[in-house]
């Protein structure tokens, strides 16, 4: 007889993926104690300006020299990314889903690194769902960390590329982990990139290549507007264009 592995043994699992996909868990009714804090709206609004004065930092510019939706779509391809990494990691390892609200997730907002995530004990599934279940992920805590980015002023078209930007890299973090599982990443990145929420969002090829549809607009933090494009920027394909953004 085959069991089915504990929510702790799974979390052990998706942990052990690397820094982007480790995982605490705290009791469901826990209040955080510092250095935790609830990933709520007023707290991702607050990082946008962190994010804005380290990317200022980083060039060696004023902090008016980068733009505020600049930094907006930095923090939320950052957190995107923290979010979806173990969510997708939990799926292909054992077919489960993490189901937790936003503002159940416990976080450490550090700038330059992974941050640390805690998640509710129970925000693991009790056991395998379907393919067609993980989708609800991006219309749980990844629509609302979204929604949070609406004072912003960025671009719905940006907004779905920096999801689609995070699922690839953490497909591509989980393939180079654990070479086994890498044709059943694929496949789920798949799925997702073709679900309602991300269709058209990104263009992909069979030897397993990339390309989102939008641009990040990272390279705009640097100074002039002159930063180097992400390797799947959609800008790549068009390097007249690339500036006029």
């Amino acid at each position: 007889m085959t069991f089915a592995p504990t929510s702790g043994a799974v979390i052990t699992e998706i942990t052990a993926l690397g820094p982007f996909f480790a995982l605490h868990t705290h009791a469901v009714d826990a209040r955080p104690v510092e250095p935790w804090v609830p990933m709520s709206r007023r707290l991702i609004e607050a990082r946008v300006s962190a994010v804005r004065g380290w990317l200022a930092a980083a060039g060696e510019q004023p902090l008016a020299a980068v733009e505020v939706r600049v930094a907006a779509s930095v923090t939320h391809l950052g957190l995107a990314a923290r979010l979806l990494s173990p969510a997708l990691a939990a799926f292909v390892l054992h077919e489960r889903l993490l189901t937790f609200g936003l503002s159940d997730a416990h976080w450490q907002p550090v700038l330059g690194g992974p941050i640390p995530l805690s998640v509710p004990r129970t925000a693991v599934s009790a056991g395998p769902v379907p393919p067609e279940a993980l989708a609800t992920f991006l219309d749980g805590p990844i629509g609302e960390l979204t929604t949070a980015m609406r004072p912003f002023s960025l671009s719905p078209h940006i907004l779905r590329g920096n999801i689609a930007s995070a699922l690839n890299g953490a497909a591509t973090m989980i393939a180079s982990a654990a070479p086994e599982l890498a044709e059943r990443t694929r496949t789920t990145l798949t799925l997702l990139l073709d679900s309602p929420a991300l269709r058209y969002s990104a263009t992909t090829t069979a030897n397993g290549g990339f390309r989102r549809r939008s641009c990040c607009l990272i390279y705009r933090a640097a100074p002039g507007h002159k930063g180097s494009l992400c390797g799947d920027c959609v800008l790549n394909r068009d390097a007249g264009r690339a500036r006029s953004r």
